[in-house]
Order: structure tokens, then sequence, then C-alpha cells
């Protein structure tokens, strides 16, 4: 049986979807996942380039290690191979749904649906605001992330 598979989307790949992965990834392991992540951008602004300084200075204060991850465009082969690929907010959504054939529509959603401590629908973009930004980010990853682990988890044990 192969690994479930997420991607994690934001528009240029350097704050919050490479936050969404690290924090994932990190609390996947911890929980005991076998799972594939990464993250994309929808736009191709910042490909090659590591992710924000700040996000990676936020997220390493809480543990996490944004160090390795490099930036990449969302391409074509991304909608057929991932099982899940969360966006951080509506406009990726539709930029999403835009480009994603028919078929793999159903894999398409936003990755607050997974969170159950905050209202908030989207993960707000941070990089032009101060460093509040970047901590309400990890905020809002680490309560989606918590949930989709127990979604999975849940999921798992349905399939026994």
């Amino acid at each position: 049986m192969s690994k479930t598979s997420i991607l994690f989307v934001c528009m240029g790949n350097i704050c919050r979807s490479p936050t969404a992965e690290g924090v994932f990834r990190h609390r996947a392991e911890q929980a005991g996942l076998a799972l594939d992540i990464d993250s994309a951008g929808t736009h191709a602004y910042h490909v090659g380039n590591p992710p924000d300084q700040r996000s990676m200075q936020h997220a390493h204060k809480r543990g996490y290690d944004l160090s390795a991850q490099r930036a990449r465009q969302v391409s074509a082969m991304d909608f057929e191979v991932f099982d899940h690929i969360l966006a951080m907010d509506h406009e990726n959504l539709a930029i999403l749904t835009s480009r994603c054939p028919a078929p793999y529509q159903h894999k398409l959603g936003l990755f607050m649906q997974y969170a159950t401590r905050s209202d908030s629908d989207i993960v707000p973009d941070p990089y032009y605001g101060g460093a509040q930004g970047f901590d309400q980010v990890l905020d809002y990853v680490e309560d989606a992330a918590d949930g989709l682990i127990t979604m999975l988890q849940t999921c798992n044990r349905d399939k026994v």
C-alpha cells in the first residue's frame, strides 16, 4: 500500500506552505504516521529559494526546521500524484481549481478545514507584516496540522 501524500500550497512557497510542510512533517512523525509531504506555490516567484528567513526563525523557536526546503511551483503532475492538495487561502484554492483536471478536483481543499481551535478558514499571508503574523501562521498551522493528523489516524483505523 502506498503512503498517503499531502501537498501544502500558498502563493510563493516561502512562508505559509513551507511552514505547513515543516510543522506537519514534524507532528506526523511524532504521531507515527508515514506520509509523503511536500509544499509548492501557485506562482514561480521564488523557485529554488529557501523559505523566508522570518518563517524559518519563528518555526525554529517552536522546534521546526525548514532550512532544507526549497520553493517550487505546483506542477501538472502534482494533481495526479498527491492525495490531498491543501491551499492556505481562497485565492490559491481558486488558482488550483482552475488548473486542476476534473478527475482530481476532489483532492483540493483548504488546510484550515481541519482546524479545531481557530475560527479562521484561511492561513493569512504574513509576508508584508510584522513578526506577529509569522507567529499567527504557526498557531493556525499547528491547529490545522493536529486536526489533519486526527483525521488521517481515524481513516487508518477505519481501514483495519
